[in-house]
C-alpha cells in the first residue's frame, strides 16, 4: 500500500483521494485531533446520561415513530445491537468492493468530527475493516435515502459487533470468523452507538464518489473519441474557434471547445478544403453540449466534496455548548437531487456519442455505408449503432428523477423521504452506459478514421487511432462484434 490517508476533522478530503481508497491501495488512519475529538464527545455523552432525568432521541429511546418509548440504562446496549440487527435488511445485488470501500472510510470521516458520540475504538475498527481488506456485504436494495442509508449502512455495521457476513481473502464468510483470522475483537455497543453508524449518508455518498471519479476518466476519453468522429467525418474545424464560445461566457462551453481544438492542432485533415459549409450538430454543438455536463459535473463535485467533509448522524452532540440536537442532517436531499443531475449531464455525452456513431455509417463524406466493403454481403457497423441507441434510450429510462419520488414511512414520522439511494443506483447503471457508448463509438470512428488514410490528423487523434488499432483489427469484414466492443470497454477503465 502507499503511504497512509490521514482522516482528520481540521482537514477536509478531496475527491480524487479517494481513488486509492476504492482499490484499497493505501492505508487510512485517523488523526490524534480526529481520536481527541471522538473520545472527548463520549465522556461528554457518558456525563450527560449520568446527570439527565429526561429522554433524549435515540440515545434512550427507540427510534423513528417510537422516539418516545423510552430504554432503561440496563438495555441501551442491547438496544444498538438489535438497531443494526433490525434494520439490515437489504434486498438486490451486493454493492461493489470498491465501493465498500468508500462506505468505510466516509462514514469514519463523518464521525471524525466528534458529534457522534461513538466510542474511539469503533471507529477504529472500522477502519480496520477497510485496511485489512475485510469488507462487508451489502445490498444495493434497501434505503429510503431519508433517516440516513439505514439498510445499507446497518449491513456494513453489523461486522462491528461480529456479526453479519465480509467477504476476506476471497471468501464470504461470517464476520466473527474474520475478525478472529485478524486478531480483532468486536465492539460492546454503547448508548447512541447503534444510530450513529447507520444514521448517514454514506451509501448515497460513496456511489457519488464512485461515480465522479469513473466520470472525471470518462469525461476526457469523451472530448478524445469526439476528436477521433470529427476527423472521421471531415468536420470543419469552425466551431471550436474561441471566438463564438467567448460571446456566450459559458465556462464549460469554453473548456471544451479549447480541448478540441488542442486535441485537433496540427491536423492536416482540419486543413483541407471542404466541400460542405456546415456540419450536424452532433458534430458542430460538441462545446454546447459536453460543456453544459461539464458544468453540472463541476456543480455535483461542489456538494459531493461538501458532503465528504459533513457530518450527517442524528442526534447531533455539541460538548461545548453542552447541546444534544435532533435535526435532520442524515436526509439525502443534496445527494439526491445532485446524482439526478449527474446522471442527467452523463446521459447526453452518450445521447450525442451515438448520433456521431449513427452519422459515421450513413454513408455521406466519401465513408462507405456501414464503414465496411462490400455491404449488403457485410453489415459491418450497422448493429453496433442498434446497441448503442438502446443504451442510450435505457439511459433516458434511468433519468427519470429519483428525487422528485417519496412516501411515508415509519407510522408518517419519517414522511418525506430523499429517494437518494435509487438516484444513487440509477447513476452508476448511467456511467458503465456512458462507458458502452463511448466504446462504441471509438469503434465506429477508428474504422471511419481509416478510410482517411493516407492523410493525416493531429498527433493526438493519431495517438488514439494507434491504441486501439493496437488491440482491434480494421474490420474487413463481418466477424464477432461482441469480443471487439468489450475489449475497447476494458481500455477505458484504464
Amino acid at each position: 500500500m502507499q503511504e497512509s490517508l490521514i482522516i482528520c476533522p481540521n482537514e477536509d478530503l478531496e475527491l480524487h483521494q479517494f481513488k486509492a481508497v476504492q482499490r484499497g491501495e493505501i492505508r487510512v488512519k485517523l488523526s490524534e485531533v480526529g481520536r481527541n475529538k471522538i473520545t472527548a464527545c463520549r465522556h461528554f455523552l457518558d456525563s450527560f446520561l449520568e446527570s439527565s432525568e429526561h429522554p433524549v432521541y435515540g440515545i434512550n429511546t427507540g427510534f423513528g415513530s417510537l422516539c418516545n418509548t423510552e430504554i432503561s440504562r440496563e438495555d441501551l446496549t442491547l438496544l444498538q445491537n438489535n438497531l443494526l440487527r433490525s434494520h439490515a435488511c437489504g434486498m438486490g445485488d451486493q454493492v461493489s468492493k470498491e465501493l465498500v470501500r468508500l462506505m468505510l472510510v466516509l462514514k469514519a470521516k463523518s464521525l471524525s468530527y466528534g458529534h457522534s458520540g461513538v466510542q474511539l475504538q469503533t471507529v477504529e475498527l472500522l477502519l480496520e475493516l477497510y485496511n485489512r481488506d475485510i469488507l462487508p456485504v451489502v445490498y444495493e436494495q434497501g434505503s429510503l435515502g431519508a433517516s440516513g442509508d439505514l439498510s445499507p449502512l446497518s449491513h456494513l455495521c453489523l461486522p462491528l459487533i461480529g456479526e453479519g457476513e465480509v467477504h476476506y481473502k476471497g471468501i464470504r464468510c461470517v464476520a466473527k470468523e474474520a475478525l478472529q483470522a485478524e486478531g480483532l475483537s468486536p465492539v460492546e455497543l454503547q448508548s447512541k452507538e447503534g444510530l450513529a453508524l447507520i444514521n448517514g449518508t454514506q451509501f448515497m455518498l460513496a456511489h457519488a464518489v464512485g461515480a465522479l471519479i469513473k466520470t472525471d476518466r470518462l469525461f476526457g476519453s469523451a472530448l478524445a473519441i469526439a476528436a477521433l468522429s470529427i476527423e472521421a467525418f471531415d468536420a470543419r474545424p469552425e466551431p471550436f474557434l474561441d471566438l463564438t464560445h467567448q460571446v456566450r461566457n459559458q465556462s464549460g462551453q469554453r473548456v471544451v471547445a479549447q480541448a478540441l481544438c488542442k486535441l485537433l492542432e496540427g491536423s492536416e485533415l482540419q486543413t483541407q478544403k471542404k466541400s460542405h459549409v456546415q456540419d450536424p450538430y452532433s458534430f458542430r454543438c460538441t462545446p454546447q453540449v459536453l460543456g453544459a455536463s461539464l458544468d453540472a459535473i463541476e456543480h455535483v463535485k461542489t456538494v459531493v466534496t461538501r458532503e465528504v467533509n459533513a457530518v450527517t448522524d442524528n442526534p447531533i452532540i455539541f460538548p461545548e455548548e453542552n447541546q444534544i440536537i435532533s435535526g435532520g442532517n442524515f436526509h439525502g436531499q443534496p445527494l439526491a437531487l445532485s446524482l439526478d443531475f449527474l446522471a442527467i449531464a452523463l446521459a447526453e455525452i452518450a445521447s450525442l456519442s451515438e448520433r456521431r456513431i449513427y452519422k459515421l455509417i450513413s454513408g455521406q463524406r466519401n465513408l462507405p455505408p456501414f464503414l465496411v466493403k462490400d455491404a449488403g454481403l457485410n453489415s459491418g457497423f450497422m448493429i453496433p449503432q442498434y446497441t448503442a441507441a438502446s443504451i442510450v434510450s435505457q439511459n433516458k429510462q434511468l433519468c427519470t428523477p429519483a428525487s422528485v419520488d417519496t412516501i411515508d414511512s415509519s407510522n408518517g414520522q419519517e414522511d418525506h423521504v430523499s429517494m437518494g439511494a435509487n438516484a444513487a443506483t440509477k447513476c452508476m447503471r448511467v456511467v458503465k452506459n456512458v462507458q458502452r457508448v463511448l466504446a462504441i463509438e471509438w469503434l465506429t470512428a477508428a474504422q471511419a478514421f481509416d478510410f482517411r488514410k493516407p492523410k493525416k490528423s493531429s498527433e493526438s487523434v493519431e495517438d488514439l487511432h494507434r491504441s486501439i488499432r493496437a488491440v482491434v483489427p480494421h474490420y474487413t469484414h463481418d466477424r464477432f462484434q461482441h469480443a471487439d466492443m468489450a475489449l475497447v470497454s476494458s481500455l477505458l477503465d484504464e
